[in-house]
């Protein structure tokens, strides 16, 4: 039975300890959505479980996710859990605040922006698929956060499920320990249920009811010697991690499940260890064990302590402790545009306490906000709070300024906490609105869209007067172009997806900007000597001020650098933007009273053009990993296809009747390559295509498309 939902006015009596910040992250088609659905129904969140296949999810709210399938924007929720089973800490209700987060590379930024803000996070993994290159990708994002897992290996009812096989793989391609908790019984149309290895107890599930609840038996005789073979591992994997435990592990002590637990929650705060589940969420099978798992093994914000940041005032380092008498500071992780609240602000609370009502001071734009109204979340519904306290993550309505990974805070006593990395998008499209009334009101969406999502951008060619869309794939896009038309009404014409080449140099050289003009009255007048550098493929633009005895005073350096990123904006090969290039300023001169900051930025844009003339330029392009999943038979035909997209074969691995191909291919070879995929394979094969990195185009290649461009 699912247990009863909490009223909102008992939610601050839960302390700290007994909160968890989780995120439930994944490749695509893993089951996210669906496990998400079924912890809100066990944790009596909603009376219904809703599906994903029959669009009725109460994570994926938005029209395009329900038409689709497919997760698009994180959701939050905040949901109830009172411990199942036995547990080492209080058997008492702990407050979840969850994050369902998409798998496709597309939402890459969905992704990273909730892990920055979550203390622990569940990977589910498909049983028959094992880790795919979406999971580490989302893996590799929570390790930059340092964010404790649990691992939960889901569809263990599926045709070729194996959870050893997918075991090793989390060992292999995560590079951790996996410590294993469950042993499974069965697998495929012969999945029963799991044992728990360190209470020595059999669950089984009555297939296909929501409202069972497990039964607890003995373990089956045939499963007996392999529990202890499994469970005398993980105490030795506990034991390595804990000298305590190591000490009566050697002495052959007894070890109490307790004790065993207790050492095991510190090994995972550590990253020593990653528990691993196994069930079916589609089957309500292996749910429970996993929600007491978030419980017992991942961190409340108590673990966490602690939060780094800087004061923006004396730029040295603070720290704010995670709990209600402290200042208050917190992390707004993300913007959403709502048609009946405006601009909600989703953000953590790391410190003190929120009213609404009050004012917060954002530090990174310098500006003080009023806090109109403070929500709760759940999907798209909204709950009104009066205060938000630490350790919570709520909504703000209200707030102008704040962007993604802004941080908000005490005017008197400020803190700026790091902020969230995105990447560049890789692939962009031309749109142009159809009427004028549509171009105002285009003009105002993507400016919504924009803020919403830091991997779109927005850019106007002033030549042609089309306005250029950049995003992180053809599905991104696809879904803006989409919102856009169904939630902000405009009729746009939209062209072809163009892939975001960029240029960069191969030779350092030197270059000289002169901006002398008289012409009656006050002059204008800057000179500056600039030296451009090569820097490492994906480093992107730095600006270094080599000026040393005021050649060029202080406040003409900034509006310098402006004015080389402006003309970097646009390349000597074929117009798209520089990047991986260190650009000095070495030396220059001023004229006391004609010199000003428009003479500095129009002397830095000459001086940069000038430098690049001798600095050999090539052409850069987006690489893509891609991972294509076949059946033999069709092999060597989809090998023979990558070939002829310009590919490196990186290698191939057998999983069960599967072939999985891993290639790095050119995004301009891979437009349309899932229909072409489908057809060459009769529709068995699929593929995934992450970002990977930039490469030099091949001089043939870049002279076609240069002409192109002129």
């Amino acid at each position: 039975m699912a247990q009863q939902p909490v009223k909102n006015t008992d939610r601050n009596k839960i302390p700290l300890k007994r909160i968890r910040n989780i995120g439930i992250i994944a490749h695509i088609d893993a089951g996210k959505t669906t496990t998400t659905e079924r912890i809100l129904y066990f944790t009596g969140r909603t009376y219904k479980i809703g599906e994903v296949h029959e669009g009725a999810a109460t994570m994926d709210w938005m029209e395009q996710e329900q038409e689709r399938g497919i997760t698009i924007v994180s959701a939050a929720t905040t949901t109830f859990w009172t411990p199942y089973f036995e547990t080492h800490l209080e058997k008492e209700q702990y407050r979840f605040n969850i994050i369902d987060t998409p798998g496709h590379v597309d939402f890459t930024a969905e992704v990273e922006r909730s892990l920055r803000v979550l203390d622990g996070g569940i990977t589910v993994l498909d049983a028959s698929e094992g880790v795919q290159s979406q999971s580490e990708t989302v893996w590799r994002q929570a390790d930059k956060y340092k964010v404790p897992r649990i691992c939960f290996v889901n569809k263990m009812d599926k045709l070729g499920a194996d959870f050893f096989a997918t075991v090793e793989d989390i060992k292999e391609k995560f590079g951790v320990v996996p410590a294993v908790m469950v042993l499974p019984m069965g697998a495929e149309n012969e999945f029963r249920g799991v044992i728990q290895l360190l209470e020595r107890k059999a669950l089984y599930w009555k297939d296909n009811e929501a409202d069972t609840e497990p039964e607890v038996k003995d373990i089956p005789d045939e499963y007996k010697d392999r529990v202890e073979e499994l469970r005398s591992q993980l105490v030795e994997q506990i034991a390595e991690t804990n000298d305590a435990i190591m000490e009566k592990f050697f002495a052959e002590e007894e070890l109490s499940v307790d004790e065993l637990k207790a050492a095991l929650r510190t090994a995972v705060i550590n990253y020593q260890l990653v528990p691993v589940y196994a069930g079916s969420s589609l089957k309500n099978t292996g749910v429970q064990p996993l929600l007491d798992a978030v419980v017992d093994y991942l961190p409340s914000p108590v673990d966490i302590d602690h939060i780094t940041g800087t004061n923006p005032k004396t730029e040295e380092e603070t720290e704010r402790k995670l709990v209600p008498e402290e200042d208050f500071c917190g992390l707004a992780f993300k913007i959403q545009t709502d048609p009946h609240v405006g601009r909600i602000t989703y953000f953590r609370v790391y410190s003190g306490v929120l009213q609404a009502g009050s004012y917060v001071y954002n530090p990174v734009r310098g500006e003080k906000e009023r806090v109109a109204r403070l929500l709760l979340m759940h999907a798209n519904q909204r709950e009104e709070i009066s205060e938000a306290r630490a350790g919570e993550i709520v909504a703000v309505v209200g707030l102008k300024a704040t962007k993604t990974g802004d941080t908000l805070c005490d005017e008197a006593n400020p803190i700026v906490l790091e902020g969230i990395t995105f990447a560049e998008p890789v692939i962009s499209l031309a749109i142009e609105p159809k009427t004028k009334s549509d171009q105002e009101k285009m003009s105002m969406a993507l400016a919504k869209l924009s803020d919403e999502d830091p991997t779109f951008t927005i850019k106007s060619n002033t030549e042609t007067g089309q306005t250029i869309i950049g995003g992180m794939g053809e599905l991104h896009l696809e879904i803006l172009v989409d919102r856009m038309k169904r939630e902000f009404k405009v009729d746009a014409d939209v062209g072809a997806p163009q892939v975001a080449y960029r240029e960069t140099i191969t030779k350092d050289s030197q270059g000289e900007g002169k901006y002398i003009k008289q012409s009656g009255g006050r002059g204008q007048y800057g000179h500056v000597l600039l030296r451009v550098t090569a820097k490492d493929r994906g480093t992107g633009y730095e600006f270094v001020n080599e000026i040393t005895g005021g050649a060029v005073p202080r406040e003409f350096i900034e509006p310098t650098n402006k004015g080389i990123q402006e003309a970097l904006e646009r390349g000597v090969l074929a117009g798209y933007p520089l990047s991986d290039i260190q650009v000095s300023l070495y030396d220059g001169s001023y004229h006391d009273v004609d010199s000003s900051e428009l003479a500095f930025k129009m002397a830095g844009s000459l001086g940069i053009k000038d430098a690049l003339k001798g600095a050999k330029m090539v052409l850069l392009e987006p690489i893509m990993k891609v991972e294509v999943s076949t059946p033999e038979e069709y092999m060597g035909d989809v090998i023979g296809d990558l070939g002829s997209r310009r590919a490196q074969i990186q290698g191939t691995a057998q999983r069960n009747n599967v072939t999985i191909i891993t290639a790095l291919v050119p995004l301009a070879e891979m437009q349309g390559y899932v229909t072409i995929l489908r057809s060459m394979t009769q529709g068995r094969a699929s593929s995934v295509m992450l970002p990977s990195h930039y490469d030099i185009v091949p001089q043939s290649i870049t002279e076609g498309i240069i002409s192109e461009r002129k």
